[in-house]
């Protein structure tokens, strides 16, 4: 917390400043290290409504958590102090809410507060995975490999989902530019047309009749059907908030033809690497297994870890929990069964993360291959069909003449 100050030196001079501290108390002892005679000591006020809200619309990006993790790593391997080395990269963000964030940790650690507590105050920032796993290197006395390891791990997510984000891109943005072409021409181009031809009073072509019709349609109810797409999109939000609407959404995903399969492989990597470094880290397998269940971001999938956590409660295997659920494909539960019947599960799992990524990069990069000619040609057909809805009557019409 930041408190500012009016405070006398000894030789009688008014001196004036902000300092930060995790309480008054510390604040005030602070100063009077510094021989000086605090007068007035009072916290900042909190910032307004409207300049406080802000923060709900500002977020951390994943590559600065990795990017910050990496560098702590890098400052404690070299001895510099937690606080200062927290305070330091305080100092260096350019997220000025990250920025924050990292004070707080910084002050919390100065108070005597552990490194992972302190980090578990902030869980929008700062996953269970993150805070279980420095909590672990904590008490093995390994904070640095610990922070390499998870920077390591955030990295190769990061890029992971960037690559399978970035092949949605391009669809999404053509497939959008010609909703939006199409809108234009309906509402602006096709009432007009409309009009001309319907004097004129020949027979028009299928196309045409169903151009004018959708263009009537959004002209007199675009504005009802703008509303009900709202309201409907609002409650679609709404209802996939809720743990019935999510499990439907999640394996709905999986279901989709190309896509599921990205989505499969990316949450397999994702379960490995997560074991992976957990286990590394230091954790037993039981909260290993919970905490990457509460991470791998997909409801079928975290259900699926959870009833294999609880059957390792009663002292199965992994394999024998995995092998009955489809989601895992037999090449990865015969691996984990490798693993653990050799004593060397984390080196296994580390080798599956591996494929599944690698898997997860050929799909997508053939994928950007293939979707580009193919929207041309949908693109095509889609523009064909429109040109010749339009200009057939209108040379039709020119013709009669």
């Amino acid at each position: 917390m930041k408190y500012n100050y009016l405070a006398r030196t000894n030789k009688g001079e008014i001196q004036t400043g902000k300092i930060e501290a995790p309480s008054e108390e510390i604040a005030l002892k602070t100063l009077q290290d510094r021989r000086l005679f605090v007068v007035k000591l009072k916290p900042i006020d909190k910032k307004s409504f409207l300049t406080g809200n802000i923060k709900f619309f500002e977020r951390i990006k994943r590559k600065e958590l990795f990017v910050f993790f990496r560098q702590m790593a890098v400052l404690v391997g070299a001895g510099v102090p937690l606080v200062q080395s927290l305070r330091s990269l305080a100092k260096q963000s350019e997220n000025d809410y990250f920025s924050e964030v990292i004070s707080g940790i910084a002050n919390d650690v100065d108070g005597g507060t552990s490194f992972s507590k302190a980090l578990s105050k902030h869980p929008k920032a700062f996953s269970i995975f993150t805070v279980n796993l420095i909590k672990s290197g904590e008490v093995a006395g390994r904070l640095r490999e610990t922070l390499l390891y998870l920077a390591d791990h955030l990295e190769k997510e990061y890029y992971l989902i960037s690559k399978v984000r970035g092949a949605m891109v391009y669809p999404a943005f053509i497939l959008g530019t010609f909703l939006i072409v199409g809108i234009l021409i309906m509402v602006m181009v096709m009432p007009s047309l409309a009009e001309i031809l319907t004097e004129a009073g020949q027979d028009l072509p299928w196309p045409t009749r169903l151009l004018i019709g959708t263009s009537n349609l959004l002209v007199n109810w675009g504005w009802l059907m703008l509303i009900i797409a709202a309201m409907g999109g609002f409650g679609l939000w709404q209802y996939l908030k809720t743990k019935q609407g999510k499990a439907q959404w999640d394996t709905l995903k999986l279901k989709l033809p190309i896509f599921g399969k990205i989505l499969q492989k990316t949450y397999l990597a994702r379960f490995a690497d997560n074991l992976n470094v957990m286990i590394k880290g230091g954790v037993s397998i039981i909260q290993a297994l919970d905490i990457s269940g509460r991470v791998i971001g997909n409801y079928v999938f975290q259900q699926i870890v959870f009833q294999t956590r609880d059957e390792v409660k009663t002292g199965r295997s992994i394999t024998s929990s995995l092998e009955k659920h489809k989601e895992f494909p037999p090449l990865f539960y015969q691996m984990i069964k490798t693993g653990e019947s050799t004593g060397k599960l984390d080196e296994i799992l580390e080798k599956l993360s591996i494929f599944y990524n690698k898997e997860v990069d050929n799909i997508v990069n053939n994928l950007s291959q293939i979707l580009e000619p193919l929207m041309i040609v949908i693109l095509g057909i889609a523009v064909s069909i429109l040109v010749f809805a339009v200009y057939m009557p209108i040379y039709n019409l020119a013709g009669a003449f």
